[in-house]
């Protein structure tokens, strides 16, 4: 690629990005800290990415998700999962009109542009897999009817890594839509001294203008599509993949009887996607090794399958992340 068509790239980038600094000074607003995740929930959204947020209760999750509905002007949706929990819940059904005589579709709650899917591990795996359509076509069936759903769509669900009664785990399947998962932790002391001072008001809430419209996050969502990206880069990403796979052939022989499974080819996708997202956000119109490391993590964390080894020896996916990044040579 010519360094003029590259300085193009970046101008256009620099340009289009504008908007990026406004959104996070209206989320900061209302939400105190968290800067990492406002972050990493931002490049899911550029990227055009599902997210699922581990943490505690109490992390201003929902808040959080809520706020950036509200600071992009889109409609927001919250559905608790509950064990009761049936398919048409969430997509919709179909009602029988006595004086037409005929089935009119009575749209559910999965047709907003933000969904909230709380506590997604406590559905049942039918409700669960009933989002699959709507993540990955952007789609909804009901009946024999087909709904495209309106754009952005962006899924967050949140789940609780703490409680395991009542809870059903997600398929691999499910869990392989999601883009990242982002692992929600408690604020700094400070941080939650100023959330004391900010919320310790009853029945007060911060008022939250939109700072963007869907249009700009649409339009920035195929901007990013033409964000450079250098071979050289593309091959740690390959190789970062492809060493959860075969980790011999990367003289990594030891993670072989820790990994039972390695990452997709949806990891090598979503780690370039979140790279060029991180990137966007940087004002940057080609990625970098660093923002492959950014956002590594969270791409890769749900998408290795550790072996009773591994958790025998109280591993974690991440500690064998942190040995790839460790390992494998930075172009």
């Amino acid at each position: 690629m010519s360094e003029f068509s590259l300085t193009e790239i970046n101008d256009q980038i620099a340009k289009e990005s504008a908007f990026i600094e406004p959104l996070r000074s209206s989320i900061g607003e209302v939400i105190v800290g968290q800067d990492e995740i406002i972050n990493k929930i931002l490049i899911g959204l550029l990227a055009n990415g599902h997210l699922l947020l581990e943490g505690v209760p109490g992390l201003a999750k929902t808040l959080t998700v809520n706020t950036l509905a509200q600071v992009i002007d889109t409609k927001f949706q919250r559905i608790q999962f509950t064990p009761d929990m049936l398919p048409a819940d969430l997509l919709g059904t179909l009602i029988f009109n006595q004086k037409t005589g005929t089935f009119e579709t009575r749209k559910g709650p999965i047709f907003s542009n933000i969904i909230l899917a709380d506590e997604i591990n406590r559905a049942p795996s039918k409700v669960q897999s009933a989002l699959l359509e709507a993540m990955q076509e952007r789609q909804v069936t009901i009946g024999e009817d087909t709904f495209k759903l309106d754009l952005p769509f962006l899924v967050l669900a949140t789940q609780n890594p703490i409680e395991h009664e009542g809870t059903y785990p997600l398929p691999e399947a499910q869990v392989d839509r999601f883009m990242m998962k982002l692992v929600v932790d408690y604020p700094e002391q400070e941080e939650e001294r100023k959330i004391l001072r900010q919320a310790a008001r009853t029945g007060e809430l911060v008022p939250v203008k939109p700072a963007v419209k869907p249009k700009d996050i649409l339009k920035a969502q195929a901007t990013i599509n033409d964000i450079y990206v250098d071979e050289k880069v593309e091959d740690y990403v390959l190789n970062l993949v492809f060493a959860t796979r075969n980790p011999n052939q990367f003289n990594l022989g030891d993670l072989s009887q820790l990994i039972e499974f390695g990452a997709s080819p949806r990891a090598t996708i979503n780690l370039i996607l979140a790279s060029k997202a991180r990137a966007f956000l940087e004002h940057r119109g080609y990625i970098t090794p660093e923002d492959v490391r950014y956002v590594g993590k969270d791409v890769l964390r749900h998408r290795i399958i550790l072996t009773y080894e591994a958790e025998a020896e109280e591993l974690t996916s991440e500690n064998v992340i942190q040995r790839l990044f460790d390992s494998i040579e930075i172009p």
